[in-house]
């Protein structure tokens, strides 16, 4: 008898060490990866990262977990969230200036999209918990300051080069992408994007080594012989200095006819808004410009489209605008891709 009793006690110990035990678990699937207990807190939280107000002051906000209903607005905005992942935690878009990029756009075509930028009162009643877009949308006739946003429990972001801080640098668009791979805990997706345009970065750099550096401008077309430049504090300018061209024009600016033949560019590229059309106009004015005709790049016809959302506020378009960038200086680099 006593032999019996202390089988069932011991059957009754192993149950309930069982019972206590799963509560906590991590389950393997058949596909290896790992599962985590809905009852149990995330150890990535909470995390926090450095944004903006209308004052260009430096804000830390804090989230204790991923937003779960995301107001985007913008193309880089909207397009990053895709890129890593997070359609299901979208629930308004607005501000496109072109179309998403084809590989998101089944996904998209699946939020709401406002045409006209929404009012305030509209994005309140939507309850949103993060707000992600340029400096621009924070201004009074806007969304206004961020802090009536922080006031009600709700985290905003800033591109660091929609005119937050200056220079616009590569470096910025590369941790706004990894500061929302930190908030919503997709760390690994953010990290592959960055590096892979650090790679695209480092090919251009591996293949001029030794070889002579190509004058460039990166200019935008304001009206016959009046350009505006983008210099080294541009994105395309960071750009064309890390892939090791010489730019010709460092100084944000305009410049005239008189301007552009003095510093003869090897390669000229001339931003456009989006459109085909728009892209052949600024290709075209500048070819068929009589005064221009002396200049290098005209000779050869080294006159390259380079689109805005490539080299301003460009997200993980600032991959697109190095390949074009790279691709208009060392075309043979490119060659049967």
């Amino acid at each position: 008898m006593k032999k019996i009793i202390s089988i069932l006690l011991t059957a009754m110990m192993v149950v309930g060490i069982s019972g206590c035990t799963n509560k906590d678990t991590v389950t393997t699937p058949k596909d290896g990866t790992k599962v985590e207990d809905s009852n149990k807190k995330s150890a990535h939280y909470p995390v926090t990262i450095k944004t903006y107000n209308y004052a260009k002051e430096p804000v830390e906000l804090t989230f204790e977990k991923a937003p779960e209903k995301v107001v985007a607005v913008y193309q880089n905005s909207i397009e990053t969230l895709l890129a890593l992942g997070l359609k299901d935690k979208i629930i308004a878009t607005s501000g496109l200036d072109h179309e998403v990029k084809d590989e998101y756009k089944d996904d998209f075509d699946k939020l709401k999209y406002y045409e006209k930028l929404p009012s305030k009162e509209e994005v309140i009643a939507l309850q949103p918990d993060f707000i992600l877009s340029w400096y621009s949308l924070f201004d009074e006739k806007r969304f206004g300051d961020v802090n009536f946003w922080h006031e009600r429990n709700i985290n905003t972001y800033m591109s660091q080069n929609s005119g937050v801080i200056k220079p616009n640098t590569l470096q910025n668009e590369y941790d706004d992408i990894l500061n929302m791979g930190k908030v919503f805990d997709v760390e690994d997706k953010a990290n592959d994007i960055v590096n892979e345009m650090k790679k695209e970065i480092q090919k251009s750099k591996d293949f001029v080594k030794g070889k002579e550096t190509v004058k460039s401008v990166i200019l935008e077309v304001q009206k016959n012989g009046v350009y505006r430049i983008y210099g080294e504090d541009s994105i395309g300018g960071d750009i064309a200095k890390e892939v090791g061209a010489d730019l010709v024009a460092k100084s944000n600016g305009k410049i005239g006819n008189e301007d552009l033949v003095k510093l003869n560019p090897d390669v000229i590229f001339t931003v456009y808004y989006g459109k085909e059309i728009e892209r052949d106009a600024a290709v075209n004015s500048i070819l068929d410009n009589p005064a221009l005709s002396s200049v290098s790049a005209i000779k050869s016809k080294r006159v390259n489209p380079i689109m805005l959302s490539e080299v301003y506020s460009s997200g993980i378009r600032t991959l697109d605008g190095i390949k074009t960038i790279s691709k208009g200086l060392y075309p043979e680099l490119y060659e049967n891709k």
